[in-house]
């Protein structure tokens, strides 16, 4: 290697890229150093052959021919004797021996690096078809145009505001707990976001913790009719999604329907990360009357004892930076729960859960470097989830038992969320 770098240091301009490379002997394309000088394809193997014949060339002429591309077969001595000038040494042409070891060389980290490459974890056709579905179905039942909410009850933001200083105030437990999560905003510090602050912010509507408080009695839900009707569509594409996931409509009707009556609110809070948005808490969902807080959802109907948590999870689902893959395959594990109320057949449920469990381990190893812990903090996800489910279905059922907030919702909404066995 020591003459290569010899050379280097005289001849600078050999290495850079934009200058083109000239055979120092015919003046032709080189391709590189050989035999410690820059030549071509040509002036290389005539170099190896003169050498290892030991041949002995005579010019005709007066021994000074000007070698050139067209010409350099014209004279051998000539060419020979510019090969030596230029630095080409007879030492660096390898013998037979020499040339077999380093072909071996090369063959063998042709096939160590193949043994690698089939070792490396691979999705089965089968695993890989199951992920193109589950994709596929999501893009089918995912408008991430959002072009449907135009169509819902419009949204109502304005209305009598209620406060409750006490509550506020609890919610600084939240920020200490994760205030890195919640300082991305680069803007200037009038501006500058942290979880605190922003539920701060936001309102309560009929929220009081307090059981004896008269102050949000006849309160309006202005935005529970749009919500509601953003619900009620959310559970029609979850119902589509699930149709498609492998194995799921082998299942008795009464297992799709406990299954999907349970795990709805899960999957729609799963989706609902996709528009989530960590510089400012919210769901973005098209134009700005389709942009909803956590003071939005306050105004349906729902308190910061759902909120918090909710948020605090679309933080942290969020900043796992999960692939599309991972995404839709976490919905489908979520829906094949075999532990749901009303589960007839927990056995073929749970096989269909493992085995989208397998497909998710087995893209994780294959397709997410440095994913080693990622699958275990899905998981958790789902834990959590459970929790978000049981708070929810507590303030749902406070809502419905009031007549006049039980009518905005849509027949999907009361059937899907009314009849959950606790």
């Amino acid at each position: 290697q020591e003459p290569y770098t010899e050379v280097s240091a005289n001849m600078p301009d050999e290495f850079d890229r934009n200058v083109p490379r000239i055979c120092g002997v015919c003046g032709d394309k080189a391709t590189g150093f050989h035999f410690n000088a820059m030549t071509c394809e040509g002036c290389k193997g005539f170099f190896r052959r003169s050498m290892k014949r030991k041949a002995s060339f005579t010019c005709p002429f007066n021994g000074s021919c000007t070698i050139t591309k067209d010409n350099r077969r014209h004279c051998q001595a000539c060419r020979l004797k510019r090969c030596l000038d230029i630095g080409m040494m007879k030492e660096f042409i390898l013998t037979d021996e020499e040339v077999q070891r380093k072909k071996e060389l090369i063959q063998r980290r042709k096939d160590e690096e193949a043994q690698r490459e089939a070792q490396k974890p691979r999705l089965s056709e089968e695993q890989r078809s199951i992920i193109d579905t589950l994709v596929d179905a999501h893009h089918k039942t995912y408008d991430d145009s959002y072009s449907d909410f135009s169509r819902f009850r419009p949204p109502v933001r304005e209305g009598p505001v209620t406060r409750s200083a006490s509550r506020a105030a609890s919610l600084h437990s939240l920020s200490d707990a994760s205030s890195d999560s919640f300082s991305h905003s680069p803007e200037s510090g009038d501006r500058k976001m942290n979880l605190s602050s922003l539920l701060m912010m936001y309102q309560e509507q009929g929220l009081s913790s307090s059981p004896d408080s008269k102050e949000d009695e006849g309160t309006s839900l202005s935005m529970l009719p749009h919500l509601a009707d953003l619900v009620s569509y959310s559970i029609q594409k979850v119902i589509g999604f699930a149709k498609t996931i492998p194995g799921f409509r082998e299942l008795t009707a009464e297992d799709q329907i406990a299954l999907l009556k349970s795990s709805a609110i899960e999957v729609i809070m799963l989706r609902s990360n996709q528009s989530f948005s960590l510089e400012d808490m919210s769901w973005s969902c098209g134009g700005p009357e389709f942009k909803y807080c956590v003071n939005d959802v306050t105004k349906a109907g729902h308190s910061l004892e759902l909120l918090e948590p909710l948020v605090k999870f679309q933080v942290g689902l969020k900043k796992l930076n999960l692939h599309e893959e991972e995404h839709v395959l976490l919905m489908a594990i979520c829906l094949l729960s075999p532990d749901r109320p009303g589960v007839q057949d927990h056995e073929r449920v749970e096989a269909l859960q493992d085995r989208i469990s397998e497909v998710l381990q087995a893209y994780i190893c294959a397709h997410h470097p440095g994913g080693r812990l990622l699958y275990a903090k899905m998981i958790q996800k789902l834990a959590d989830l459970r929790s978000l489910n049981e708070e929810h279905s507590k303030q749902y059922r406070s809502l419905s038992f009031q007549p006049e907030h039980s009518m905005q919702l849509t027949p999907l909404v009361l059937e899907v969320f009314g009849g959950q066995v606790t």
